[in-house]
Protein backbone atom coordinates (compact mmCIF):
# COMPACT_ATOMS: atom_id res chain seq x y z
CA UNK A 1 0.00 0.00 0.00
CA UNK A 2 1.35 3.44 -0.84
CA UNK A 3 1.64 6.38 1.51
CA UNK A 4 -1.20 8.07 -0.38
CA UNK A 5 -3.46 5.04 -0.01
CA UNK A 6 -2.63 4.74 3.71
CA UNK A 7 -3.38 8.43 4.29
CA UNK A 8 -6.74 8.16 2.54
CA UNK A 9 -7.67 4.88 4.26
CA UNK A 10 -7.06 6.38 7.68
CA UNK A 11 -9.11 9.48 6.91
CA UNK A 12 -6.13 11.83 7.08
CA UNK A 13 -6.51 13.15 3.55
CA UNK A 14 -7.55 16.78 3.84
CA UNK A 15 -6.91 17.80 0.26
CA UNK A 16 -6.53 16.11 -3.10
CA UNK A 17 -3.27 14.40 -4.04
CA UNK A 18 -1.94 13.80 -7.52
CA UNK A 19 -2.64 15.62 -10.74
CA UNK A 20 -6.03 17.16 -11.52
CA UNK A 21 -7.24 15.35 -14.65
CA UNK A 22 -10.93 16.24 -14.92
CA UNK A 23 -13.30 18.74 -13.38
CA UNK A 24 -17.05 18.61 -14.06
CA UNK A 25 -20.41 19.36 -12.46
CA UNK A 26 -22.86 16.66 -11.36
CA UNK A 27 -26.08 17.38 -13.23
CA UNK A 28 -29.71 16.20 -12.87
CA UNK A 29 -29.25 13.97 -15.94
CA UNK A 30 -26.63 12.01 -13.94
CA UNK A 31 -29.16 10.89 -11.30
CA UNK A 32 -31.31 7.82 -10.76
CA UNK A 33 -35.06 7.79 -10.10
CA UNK A 34 -34.44 8.80 -6.47
CA UNK A 35 -32.45 11.88 -7.45
CA UNK A 36 -29.09 10.46 -6.33
CA UNK A 37 -25.99 10.68 -8.53
CA UNK A 38 -25.28 7.24 -10.01
CA UNK A 39 -22.14 5.57 -8.67
CA UNK A 40 -21.54 4.43 -12.25
CA UNK A 41 -21.43 8.03 -13.45
CA UNK A 42 -18.79 8.85 -10.86
CA UNK A 43 -16.83 5.71 -11.72
CA UNK A 44 -16.95 6.74 -15.37
CA UNK A 45 -15.52 10.18 -14.56
CA UNK A 46 -12.72 8.55 -12.59
CA UNK A 47 -11.98 6.14 -15.44
CA UNK A 48 -11.84 9.02 -17.92
CA UNK A 49 -9.51 11.02 -15.70
CA UNK A 50 -7.33 8.01 -14.98
CA UNK A 51 -7.16 7.19 -18.69
CA UNK A 52 -5.99 10.71 -19.49
CA UNK A 53 -3.28 10.43 -16.83
CA UNK A 54 -2.22 6.89 -17.87
CA UNK A 55 -1.91 7.85 -21.55
CA UNK A 56 0.16 10.88 -20.61
CA UNK A 57 2.53 8.80 -18.47
CA UNK A 58 2.79 5.90 -20.94
CA UNK A 59 2.85 8.22 -23.98
CA UNK A 60 0.65 5.66 -25.76
CA UNK A 61 -2.94 4.59 -26.02
CA UNK A 62 -4.07 2.87 -22.80
CA UNK A 63 -7.07 0.82 -21.74
CA UNK A 64 -8.52 0.04 -18.33
CA UNK A 65 -8.06 -3.61 -17.38
CA UNK A 66 -8.87 -3.60 -13.66
CA UNK A 67 -10.38 -1.51 -10.92
CA UNK A 68 -9.60 -2.50 -7.35
CA UNK A 69 -10.17 -1.17 -3.87
CA UNK A 70 -12.94 1.20 -4.92
CA UNK A 71 -14.37 2.98 -1.90
CA UNK A 72 -17.50 5.12 -2.10
CA UNK A 73 -17.10 7.35 0.97
CA UNK A 74 -19.71 10.11 0.56
CA UNK A 75 -22.60 10.90 -1.75
CA UNK A 76 -22.27 13.26 -4.71
CA UNK A 77 -25.14 15.74 -5.06
CA UNK A 78 -26.52 17.57 -8.07
CA UNK A 79 -24.53 20.78 -8.46
CA UNK A 80 -21.36 19.46 -6.81
CA UNK A 81 -18.15 20.30 -8.66
CA UNK A 82 -16.37 16.96 -9.08
CA UNK A 83 -12.58 16.94 -9.43
CA UNK A 84 -10.67 13.79 -10.34
CA UNK A 85 -7.03 13.51 -9.28
CA UNK A 86 -4.58 10.78 -10.34
CA UNK A 87 -1.23 9.62 -8.99
CA UNK A 88 1.07 6.89 -10.29
CA UNK A 89 1.34 3.94 -7.89
CA UNK A 90 3.26 1.41 -9.98
CA UNK A 91 4.63 1.06 -13.48
CA UNK A 92 5.20 -2.42 -14.89
CA UNK A 93 6.40 -3.62 -18.26
CA UNK A 94 3.11 -3.02 -20.12
CA UNK A 95 0.80 -1.75 -17.38
CA UNK A 96 0.54 0.94 -14.77
CA UNK A 97 -1.52 1.29 -11.63
CA UNK A 98 -2.98 4.69 -10.85
CA UNK A 99 -4.55 5.79 -7.56
CA UNK A 100 -7.55 7.94 -8.43
CA UNK A 101 -9.45 10.22 -6.06
CA UNK A 102 -12.74 11.99 -6.68
CA UNK A 103 -13.33 15.13 -4.62
CA UNK A 104 -16.35 17.41 -4.57
CA UNK A 105 -16.82 21.03 -3.75
CA UNK A 106 -20.36 21.59 -2.57
CA UNK A 107 -22.30 24.82 -2.94
CA UNK A 108 -21.53 27.37 -0.25
CA UNK A 109 -18.55 25.36 1.04
CA UNK A 110 -14.84 26.08 0.73
CA UNK A 111 -13.25 22.75 1.63
CA UNK A 112 -13.14 19.84 -0.83
CA UNK A 113 -14.60 16.50 0.31
CA UNK A 114 -13.16 13.12 -0.70
CA UNK A 115 -16.09 11.09 -2.05
CA UNK A 116 -14.46 8.14 -3.81
CA UNK A 117 -11.03 6.64 -4.41
CA UNK A 118 -9.53 3.50 -5.84
CA UNK A 119 -6.73 1.94 -7.83
CA UNK A 120 -7.13 1.51 -11.57
CA UNK A 121 -4.80 -0.57 -13.74
CA UNK A 122 -4.23 0.47 -17.34
CA UNK A 123 -2.38 -1.38 -20.11
CA UNK A 124 -0.45 0.33 -22.89
CA UNK A 125 -1.63 -0.96 -26.28
CA UNK A 126 -0.42 -0.65 -29.85
CA UNK A 127 -2.48 0.27 -32.93
CA UNK A 128 -3.78 -3.32 -33.14
CA UNK A 129 -4.95 -3.32 -29.53
CA UNK A 130 -2.15 -5.59 -28.28
CA UNK A 131 -0.17 -4.84 -25.11
CA UNK A 132 3.07 -3.01 -25.72
CA UNK A 133 6.06 -2.20 -23.56
CA UNK A 134 5.92 1.19 -21.83
CA UNK A 135 9.00 3.26 -22.51
CA UNK A 136 10.40 4.41 -19.19
CA UNK A 137 10.17 8.15 -18.68
CA UNK A 138 13.13 10.26 -17.66
CA UNK A 139 13.69 10.95 -13.97
CA UNK A 140 10.33 12.71 -13.51
CA UNK A 141 6.88 12.59 -15.04
CA UNK A 142 5.78 15.98 -16.33
CA UNK A 143 2.00 16.14 -16.18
Amino acid sequence: MTETTNRVATGLAAEPTGDLTIRTVAMPADTNANGDIFGGWLLSQMDLGGGIFAAKVAKTRTVTVAIEAMTFRKAVHVGDVVSVHAELVRMGRTSLTVHIEAWVLRRNENAPILVTDGNFTFVSIDEDGRPQVIKRPDATIAT
